[in-house]
């Protein structure tokens, strides 16, 4: 499981030029998924994302979580996080979590989520969609559960 976490502004998601979910100072978490990720990896990457302390204190310091500054969460399915480009131009999507699999682990991972951040924002799963942030800092981070959960 790979999530690409940006530190936000704001953030929304459109389809066919509708915008179907906005938040303003948070997280935009890009989430791609891959053979053999579960239920127990899906919960340790949430947890760890929502204890993230990526915020300026008031000393200026990085050093406060998503929800001791009173932020929100726009989370986006993104298979092509697991893109290999190893050979030739252009990427090899094999080692993405094939569509079926992948829907209801998303929605696992967008359930325990929602447990601490009622409010949560998402795009719509497997549709062509238009993300707009403005990335704060910038500030992106990129996790990796093979990495962060051996």
């Amino acid at each position: 499981m790979r999530a690409l976490v940006q530190v936000v502004d704001r953030a929304s998601v459109s389809i066919d030029g509708n915008k179907i979910s906005s938040i303003e100072k948070g997280f935009l978490v890009f989430l791609g998924l891959t053979e053999g990720d579960d239920e127990a990896t899906a919960r340790k990457m949430a947890e760890k994302i929502m204890k993230l302390r990526v915020f300026e204190d008031e000393n200026g310091k990085i050093n406060l979580s998503l929800d001791s500054v009173g932020g929100e969460i726009l989370l986006v399915s993104q298979f092509t996080l697991y893109g290999n480009m190893k050979e030739g131009n252009r990427p090899s999507f094999v080692e993405a979590l094939r569509p079926e699999k992948a829907k209801p682990l998303y929605a696992y991972f967008a359930s325990v989520l929602r447990e601490k951040f009622p409010s949560l924002q998402e795009g719509v799963f497997g549709a062509d969609m238009r993300v707009e942030l403005v990335n704060h800092g910038p500030t992106t981070l990129w996790l990796d559960s093979k990495e962060l959960f051996k």
